[in-house]
């Protein structure tokens, strides 16, 4: 059956800015758990907290660049590049640099607050 997604639901972000998060696919804006699709915007300066999710999150950098640190390395991801983290491992998200970043994240299964497992911040 097609579905047609007129518009994404905006949901809150973590973290100590302000970013903003449109789902287009996902458990609020379609009721699915099987996948979230969202496109994210984040300006200079923001990160969110660690966290040890139990989904595969698939992430594409529309402009901008997004730091990923992992409990090993970091990582650089600009414009036209993409990086999958898989479940199980740890990842920091941050956007430190000047314009931030634009982005699309897919996850599988579904983001859920309940299986992100998110460090105190």
């Amino acid at each position: 059956m097609i579905q047609l997604i007129k518009s994404p639901s905006r949901i809150k972000a973590a973290g100590n800015k302000e970013k903003i998060i449109e789902e287009f696919f996902g458990r609020v804006n379609t009721n699915s758990q099987e996948i979230s699709i969202a496109r994210m915007k984040s300006s200079q300066g923001w990160e969110e907290p660690g966290q040890c999710p139990e989904f595969d999150e698939y992430t594409v950098v529309l402009k901008g660049s997004l730091q990923v640190h992992t409990k090993l390395e970091m990582y650089l991801v600009t414009e036209g590049q993409a990086i999958l983290v898989k479940a199980g491992e740890w990842v920091k998200y941050s956007t430190p640099f000047a314009g931030g970043a634009e982005y699309m994240a897919m996850c599988l299964p579904a983001f859920s607050p309940e299986t992100v497992h998110r460090d105190e911040f």
